[in-house]
């Protein structure tokens, strides 16, 4: 999961891009780039860290330009080294920086063709860089320059590539390219905002982007949709795949996504707040003489979650825990030895919140559990006389293969466990999670009853199809003990 945001400016975009970086660093930690063009020159400064970090003065003074690019990084496999910042470049054709949010699944097989059949060199294990290096064929194949060619490029892009993926791009003498794939399982925004010399234009990740630049949200692009904004801001548009099906990531909504963005014309707000109607019904029919004297959020994702539980139930809804707001989300943490030590870094309970309660805690998933186990026995020192615990989203069975971390299928708690062991593992009275249907209609919500998600990670029915021998692949790269040898290694 990473954060992307491209510009078309009619002044200086720098600023702007890393302004809007600042507001998708929850969607990335580990890694921050901006490209900006200039004419006929690409400008490009990356590194690890917070975007704080990685840009100074002096960098952003040398990102000269009015069409740009910017990244920041989340640690999937073979993105965990400065090698794999992003943004990527090519300079042929025409020179072409890309960063893309999402996650190839024929990344092995379009490596080869890249090498063997396109005579292109990738550099680094980033999927990202062999997309781009896709890109850069197909769009050298077209022997032209123009809004058509890129749309042609992108049909290729959509024919060869399989997995999550949006980008943004620029291309020099061209301008800005964003497109989605054709499942549209990762999401882009587009938006424009007037000047006095003109309309700008603006893709991101997360409309909360537009937002704080002050761009019109205008919809969100679609499924296998490419989009062209011209470095004169001409905005050209074109579905590039055939029989394109919309099935977004769900677990944008549950925990990714701020809850001031839209996505997909749905609210994440009001979506969390759904979750957690379903979820206290849930609670009621299974134990409608519940014992529960406070409901307590898990910081932050599953406050609104909690709060319409505890309104559900009509118990007490308190804040327990307070967040330590200079510690990285323990989600995305790199290993798991750093994430058990953020936990107690990053939460601290108020006693006086949980002192002889029976305390109903709210989280919006559970992975790999290990952060669970520690919050309920910080529960319990500080005086809980039992403690339950709600899980907004269905027990993670399976990996995620599309741009989110989460490991092999062996680290995570639910999988070949039943919800009783899981509870036992856990150490919680009770342990309840939202059912798989309730999630879906929660997300869509009355505007979009049926809407159709990608909830692989709950259900293990991957909307892409998976080519055998993927999972034992992905397992030697994600488990946490794959990333520990890398990191001796290196």
């Amino acid at each position: 999961m990473c954060g992307i945001v491209g510009i078309v400016g009619t002044s200086e975009v720098a600023a702007a891009l890393y302004d809007g970086l600042t507001v998708l660093q929850h969607r990335g930690q580990d890694a921050a780039g901006i490209a900006t063009a200039d004419g006929s020159h690409l400008r490009v400064h990356k590194g690890n860290g917070l975007v704080r970090d990685v840009f100074d003065a002096k960098a952003m003074r040398l990102l000269e330009g009015r069409v740009g690019i910017a990244h920041c990084r989340y640690p999937t496999a073979g993105s965990e080294g400065l090698d794999e910042a992003q943004p990527f470049y090519v300079n042929s054709p025409y020179g072409i920086a890309l960063a893309h949010n999402g996650n190839l699944v024929n990344t092995d097989a379009l490596r080869r063709e890249v090498f063997e059949q396109d005579r292109r060199n990738v550099n680094t294990e980033s999927d990202s860089e062999v997309l781009l290096n896709v890109f850069a064929h197909e769009l050298d194949t077209q022997k032209a320059l123009t809004p058509e060619s890129v749309f042609k490029a992108v049909e290729g892009v959509n024919r060869r590539a399989k997995g999550g993926y949006a980008v943004v791009a620029t291309v020099l003498g061209l301008g800005l390219v964003g497109f989605r794939d054709p499942h549209g399982i990762r999401p882009l925004v587009l938006g424009k905002r007037a000047t006095d010399n003109g309309t700008e234009y603006a893709i991101a990740s997360e409309s909360v982007a537009l937002d704080i630049l002050g761009f019109e949200r205008m919809r969100d692009v679609a499924p296998g949709e490419a989009v062209v904004v011209t470095a004169r801001g001409e905005l050209h548009t074109r579905i590039c795949a055939e029989n394109p099906q919309h099935t977004p990531c769900i677990f944008e909504y549950v925990y990714f996504a701020r809850p001031d963005s839209m996505m997909d014309e749905i609210s994440v707000h009001k979506a969390r707040m759904r979750m957690g109607v379903t979820l206290g019904e849930k609670i009621l029919r299974e134990r409608p003489d519940h014992d529960i004297d406070v409901v307590i959020p898990i910081p932050d994702t599953s406050r609104d979650a909690a709060l319409e539980i505890s309104n559900l139930l009509n118990v007490k809804y308190r804040e327990g825990f307070i967040k330590n707001r200079y510690v990285g989300r323990t989600f995305i943490m790199p290993g798991q030895g750093e994430r058990a030590k953020s936990v107690k870094r990053k939460l601290n309970p108020i006693p006086l919140e949980f002192r002889n309660r029976v305390v109903l805690l709210v989280d919006d998933s559970i992975v790999r559990g290990t952060t669970s186990k520690q919050i309920v026995q910080m529960a319990r020192d500080a005086g809980a006389r039992k403690v339950y615990l709600a899980s907004a989203a269905p027990p993670v069975r399976y990996p995620n293969i599309y741009g989110i971390d989460m490991p092999s299928s062996e680290e995570l708690v639910a999988h070949g466990r039943s919800e009783k062991e899981i509870e036992e593992l856990l150490g919680c009275d009770w342990l309840i999670y939202q059912d798989l249907t309730d999630l879906e209609a929660a997300v869509a919500g009355p505007k979009f009853p049926g809407r159709k998600f990608d909830s692989s990670c709950f259900s293990g029915e991957y909307v892409t199809g998976i080519e055998p021998g993927y999972f034992e692949r992905i397992q030697q790269l994600r488990s946490d003990e794959a990333k520990r040898k890398r990191r001796i290694a290196s």
